[in-house]
């Protein structure tokens, strides 16, 4: 067990101790605020909500706030009445700005940044910090998320795709923490508000329905949104609904590396098979036996379609002042099925058949020519020269659940609440793949790819086939779960402590994967599996990449695909036992948490002080192998002692002091001033003893049961001026002495080949892998292991500035914000999606029934983790977004909006080491939505 008691936990426990002396019992007046969830409500906030109330229209739990200007001064009025350094969002910002789901609308927030790799955003950074070290919460509680891509790298980010903005009042980003708030980050905590029938006007209807269009796919879908919200005229009991039906096609087309090998590798096995090529040009200068050839340039295309469906209805009982409960309830689908393409020319993979290579910056071998003999209509094709095309069709379909009850008690100057909840995630995944082969010549350059030297045969069907191996299918079945229950008590008091909250917190959170594959599907041609025709990929002209990858062959879909292999006589019954054992697994965290707060507070100084236990158990579950069994690749495998389905267990406990300072310099001018010590925990599938391996490229990442969690010392402030109602410039600091960060580290291990058994995979794979001295005979490869590690110390320091100003009555107006983030780990390397600059500006205009923004974001480049099995860590570059929105309000009732997403349709580039080393490039085009919004 780990426990930690630093210098500034000893001093905030001083501090508490003699605030105590300062207590005296006062006679509160009572009021029916709903509780935050998280942690008891504070009397300030009482006091705050209260008086808003009174003076402003513009309240947000009630979401009465009406147009730009006036969503953004409810967020500022959120901003300037905290107590700890806070950003937020209102319902109109979510609804006026740019956004297709939640992720896009936080963009705007000063510090957060985006990865936009996947379409759809779902990774959200603040602060600069990755995002598994942010905790989400909806209502105060937590939703559990199953992943979605087949063969993802689980984070504990929230996947803010898959929730959808129409659902949410409020959004509330605390950068500060406070001894109240839910443990588990370094970045910031995402509190999303949805709203309530009692604070909203009964019968309440309003809605959305539109179409989203993407001019890389050149093709529309529907969307649409409704809201409901019913009372009884005692505002005793209400109900509301909120119901969304979402459906978008996206692309993502470009060119993908997998990989680096030496050039004195490459020129081993060549002159083992009789080429003198690339020697010669290593003995005539031209080309260095230590550069580097990437192995295979990929044209890389994505099409998913994505339907997503989601239902979630509060149900609400206030009887009388003293007592409310609120029950909730979440369903939410969302289906991602996607077809996946890779075609990539291998000359690394025939050595035999390379007549050239050419060198460019920083030793990287940028072109090159391969010579082979394609093969007309047969599924057993030998050539020097060597395509795949790996075509994957896999089947997605996120189901999440929840349920959750919130119930206050407010007595004379004291309040008790109680929340308890359940949600749960599944995802049975499948991926069908048909990987062809085409023998014939080409060319290939690191800029534009690769071109076929006789487009006649590449572009025929008739000479693409499967080549030795018929592909597979693998299913996964991905489930999360959550439960938590939480009791917190508050006392009111007079005097500078004004009130006092203690609560205990119990949550569970389990989560497993099982992974098989089946193999055995018979060989067929291109045109036996359905020849879909040449592709015409848009995406790839906007790169500048070479027409043999803007148009080559393609299956006729998903069910081409899935078909070819399910097809087969008797497929389903062979099952490979090492894809099961080294990608099975099941971790289970629980964490017990207690703490006390005092707040305090006079005209000009506010704040909080308090302490949090945190005692957290990890149960992390996996196959432990033996070699004989790997290499036997059976399930029929005795295992001894110490092997098998084997559990480890480890336990940490951690005192978390928090210190919120907020001084009102001036009725406009604040100064704020906060210390924390935080902890956070590794995503849940580092924490499994497993290995996912990509036996074709032998890379893999695996898993480490001894990690430790990410603990940090935090210090931030603030100064802020609210030069007028509508109105503000801020510029605040940060610094994190993060004293444990894990990082990932990649080694090279000794591991049985998979797929070496499989029928068909010697000839396709093997057989060059042990030509290139990758594997032995017996199929014992050298794989490039990524894992987790504990990687000692880093530090995060930064600044942010941001500024919102409404410029008159002129209806124009302006919001930016800049933030500057430096960040390393001890030994001077990069921390993942750590930008050191970024910046937001976004102008707006809204008079009468016109309204119109502009939003343009830019961020630096960043470390990120490979997206699937055994990807490494790419950096990736510098990424600038524009987007933009348009509105007319025809009446009170009725109003259209158009959303244009993307505009610049910018190139995602990442890149391993130097930017002359490619990893991948996207484009994913342009988004416009058109929505008619109705109220009533």
């Amino acid at each position: 067990m780990s426990h930690r008691k630093t210098l500034l936990t000893a001093s905030i426990i001083a501090g508490l101790c003699c605030l105590s002396g300062t207590l005296n019992a006062q006679d509160a007046s009572q009021t029916t605020t709903a509780n935050n969830g998280v942690g008891a409500l504070t009397k300030s906030q009482d006091t705050t909500n209260s008086a808003t109330s009174k003076t402003n229209a513009k309240e947000l739990a009630t979401i009465t706030v009406t147009g730009i200007r006036a969503s953004l001064q409810a967020s500022m009025d959120t901003k300037r009445n905290a107590d700890a350094i806070v950003d937020a969002i209102t319902a109109e910002d979510i609804g006026k700005f740019p956004a297709t789901n939640v992720a896009e609308a936080l963009a705007q927030v000063p510090g957060v940044t985006l990865d936009r790799s996947i379409p759809g955003t779902q990774r959200v950074s603040i602060d600069g910090l990755d995002p598994s070290l942010n905790v989400s919460l909806l209502d105060g509680h937590p939703v559990a998320q199953a992943i979605w891509l087949f063969g993802d790298n689980p984070n504990r980010g929230f996947n803010y795709s898959l929730l959808p903005p129409e659902i949410l009042g409020q959004l509330e980003i605390i950068k500060s923490p406070e001894a109240r708030i839910v443990e588990g980050s370094l970045g910031g905590t995402v509190l999303m508000h949805t709203v309530k029938p009692l604070d909203v006007a009964s019968n309440t209807l309003n809605g959305s329905f539109g179409v989203n269009y993407n001019d890389m796919v050149g093709s529309q879908r529907p969307n649409g949104s409704v809201f409901y919200s019913w009372h009884n005229s005692d505002k005793t009991f209400g109900i509301d609904v909120s119901a969304q039906h979402y459906e978008e096609y996206t692309s993502r087309e470009g060119m993908e590396n997998y990989g680096y090998s030496t050039v004195a590798s490459v020129n081993a096995a060549a002159v083992a098979a009789g080429n003198n090529a690339i020697q010669n040009e290593i003995n005539a200068g031209s080309i260095k036996p230590g550069d580097l050839i990437p192995n295979e340039l990929s044209a890389a295309n994505f099409q998913q379609t994505e339907k997503r469906s989601s239902i979630l209805t509060n149900i609400q009982y206030r009887p009388n002042q003293n007592f409310e409960s609120t029950l909730s309830l979440m369903y939410m689908r969302d289906d991602l099925d996607n077809v996946n393409q890779s075609t990539y020319p291998w000359a690394t993979n025939r050595p035999a058949g390379i007549t050239s290579l050419t060198e460019g910056p920083n030793g990287i071998i940028t072109g090159g020519s391969s010579v082979g003999t394609p093969c007309f209509n047969t599924t057993s094709c030998t050539s020097n020269a060597s395509t795949f095309s790996d075509n994957y069709a896999r089947g997605s379909a996120v189901t999440t659940k929840g349920a959750d009850w919130k119930g206050t008690y407010f007595g004379d100057g004291w309040r008790l609440s109680a929340n308890a909840g359940v949600s749960s995630s599944r995802n049975p995944m499948t991926s069908f793949i048909k990987e062809i082969y085409y023998g014939g010549s080409f060319n290939w350059n690191i800029n534009n790819g690769v071109q076929y030297t006789d487009p006649s045969t590449a572009n025929n069907p008739n000479y693409w086939a499967d080549n030795g191996w018929g592909g597979n299918e693998e299913t996964i079945l991905y489930k999360a779960r959550d439960t938590y229950g939480q009791l917190d008590f508050s006392k009111d008091f007079d005097g500078f402590v004004n009130e006092v909250l203690v609560g205990v917190r119990y949550a569970s959170h389990w989560e497993s994967q099982v992974e098989n594959a089946y193999t055995g599907p018979q060989q067929l041609t291109l045109n036996q599996i359905g020849y879909g025709g040449l592709t015409n990929l848009s995406g790839m002209s906007d790169l500048g990449l070479s027409d043999s990858f803007v148009r080559h062959v393609q299956t006729s879909g998903f069910n081409a695909i899935k078909n070819a292999v399910l097809s087969t006589p008797g497929f389903g019954v062979s099952k490979d036992a090492n894809v099961y054992f080294d990608n099975t697994w099941a971790v289970q965290q629980e964490n017990e948490a207690a703490y006390a707060q005092a707040n305090f507070g006079t005209d000009t100084v506010h704040g909080n002080v308090g302490l949090r236990f945190v005692d957290t158990k990890f149960t992390a579950s996996g196959y432990n192998v033996p070699g004989y069994c790997a290499a036997a690749d059976t399930f029929n495998c005795n295992f001894g002692p110490g092997f098998g389905w084997v559990t480890s267990k480890t336990s940490f406990t951690n005192i978390l002091p928090a210190l919120n300072v907020a001084w009102n310099i001036t009725p406009s001018l604040i100064l704020r001033g906060a210390a924390s010590e935080t902890v956070a925990y590794a995503p849940y599938n580092q924490m499994a003893p497993y290995f996912e391996a990509n036996d074709t490229v032998l890379t893999a990442t695996a898993g480490n049961p001894n990690l430790k969690p990410y603990r940090s010392a935090n210090f931030d402030a603030s100064i802020e001026w609210y030069f007028n109602d509508e109105s503000m410039f801020a510029a605040s600091v940060f610094y994190k002495d993060v004293l444990n960060y894990i990082v990932n580290a990649a080694t090279y291990q000794s591991r049985i080949n998979g797929s070496w058994t499989i029928p068909g995979y010697m000839q396709a794979n093997g057989n060059a892998q042990v030509a290139a001295g990758l594997c032995t005979s017996a199929g014992v490869c050298q794989y490039s292991v990524t894992a987790p590690v504990n990687g000692g110390r880093a530090k995060v320091k930064g600044a942010t500035l941001s500024y919102q100003q409404a410029f008159g009555d002129s209806g124009f107006g302006m919001r930016a914000n800049y933030t500057y983030s430096d960040a390393s780990t001890a030994s001077g390397g990069w921390l993942p999606y750590n930008s050191k600059n970024s910046y937001n500006i976004g102008p707006y205009f809204e008079k009468g029934p016109y309204s119109a923004s502009v939003s343009y974001n830019y961020r630096d480049a960043y470390l990120a983790g490979g997206y699937v099995a055994g990807a490494p860590a790419t950096y990736v570059d510098g990424f600038k977004e524009l987007d933009a929105s348009a509105g007319y309000q025809f009446n009170k009732n009725f109003s259209v909006t158009l959303n244009l997403l993307n505009l610049l349709n910018s190139k995602y580039y990442a890149y391993l080491g130097s930017k002359t080393q490619l990893s991948e490039e996207y484009v994913t085009g342009r988004q416009f939505m058109l929505e008619a919004h109705f109220k009533l």
